[in-house]
């Protein structure tokens, strides 16, 4: 079953205090362990996080340990296993990229996700698994998880990344507003299955990640080189295409200085980068002025860009919803497009 990354997040945050574990398959790059992680936060849980294709089987069983008499042994348990053992406050047990570990390696978890003990040795109730896999067709090294073991999981999803969700973590983020308005004006490049076995990055959320931490380091004669490096040649040469438009357009202290009469464009690629733009320099103070170009914008029939302007204003500065102006728009076409009418 395929969920977008907000859903995937709502089943966690539901199924984690029920103890009740989850198996995540997915592309590679596209959020897997970054929603773990926040399901953690959100649950209010610490994370241990494991990586079963380094381990090797006694890593979930532990090491035999002769008694003093020497006519018995036990196994003693000793890294991951041992922390999960002794957790005292609730735990989230992350097995990460379960589907590339051997078989003998996936057979020793059975006991640990079904009985919840390995031999002697008994999980607290306050532990947790939660699973993640890329797919066989994903070029990761994936062969596949045993029948058994895929049957110890009370839901395994596939998650699927979303432009919707992915702006509302980039705005809340600081992703620079240029890079917002590409992916929105070309949101079938946000995840791009990967064809080849050739070296290179291919366009994931990941990727796109290293984009934005990139864009304010490299100079314009090394974008291409470096955009290319992170999310292949083809989604590079359209994003520096697309930054050029995004160069060009006023500022939003030009907008802002006369709102009743800068321009408005007619591109859509420059009406995406515009209100990014635009939204990302709103505050509580200059919100009036903003109010001004939104107005104008949904006079104009554009109300879906004037949509993503107000709603990215507010998830970088909220206190925005404290402004005069913000308040007073409640009862026009402001309010509607804040409440999804």
């Amino acid at each position: 079953m395929q969920v977008t990354p907000s859903q995937l997040k709502e089943l966690l945050t539901l199924y984690i205090p029920k103890r009740l574990p989850v198996l995540i398959t997915g592309r590679p790059g596209i959020g897997k362990s970054d929603i773990v992680d926040e399901a953690a936060d959100d649950t209010d849980h610490e994370l241990l996080i494991s990586h079963p294709v380094v381990e090797d089987p006694t890593d979930s069983k532990g090491l035999p340990f002769p008694s003093p008499d020497g006519l018995t042994a036990k196994f003693l348990p000793f890294g991951d296993l041992e922390r999960a053992l002794s957790a005292r406050r609730p735990l989230i047990w992350f097995l990460d990229d379960l589907g590339q570990a051997s078989p003998a390696v996936q057979a020793a978890k059975m006991q640990l996700l079904l009985a919840r003990r390995i031999g002697e040795h008994v999980l607290p109730s306050h532990v947790t698994f939660v699973a993640a896999t890329n797919r066989r067709t994903d070029n990761a090294g994936v062969t596949g998880i045993l029948d058994p073991v895929i049957s110890r999981f009370a839901s395994v999803v596939e998650l699927t990344p979303t432009i919707d969700d992915w702006t509302a973590w980039a705005v809340k983020s600081g992703v620079p507003p240029a890079l917002i308005a590409f992916l929105r004006f070309r949101p079938d490049l946000l995840s791009v299955q990967k064809t080849s076995r050739d070296i290179e990055n291919t366009p994931s959320p990941r990727s796109w990640g290293f984009v934005a931490k990139t864009m304010a380091v490299v100079p314009k004669s090394l974008e291409l080189i470096s955009h290319a490096g992170s999310v292949g040649e083809g989604a590079a040469t359209e994003l520096v295409s697309f930054l050029q438009i995004f160069r060009e357009l006023p500022s939003p202290d030009a907008i802002l200085l006369n709102p009743d009469t800068a321009p408005i464009p007619e591109n859509v690629a420059a009406l995406y980068a515009t209100a990014a733009a635009l939204a990302a320099y709103a505050t509580e103070a200059n919100f009036d002025r903003v109010m001004v170009y939104v107005d104008r914008m949904i006079a104009g029939g554009l109300r879906e860009y004037s949509a993503l302007l107000v709603r990215d204003a507010l998830r970088r500065t909220p206190t925005i919803a404290n402004s005069y102006a913000f308040i007073n728009a409640q009862g026009g076409e402001v309010g509607k497009i804040i409440r999804g009418d």
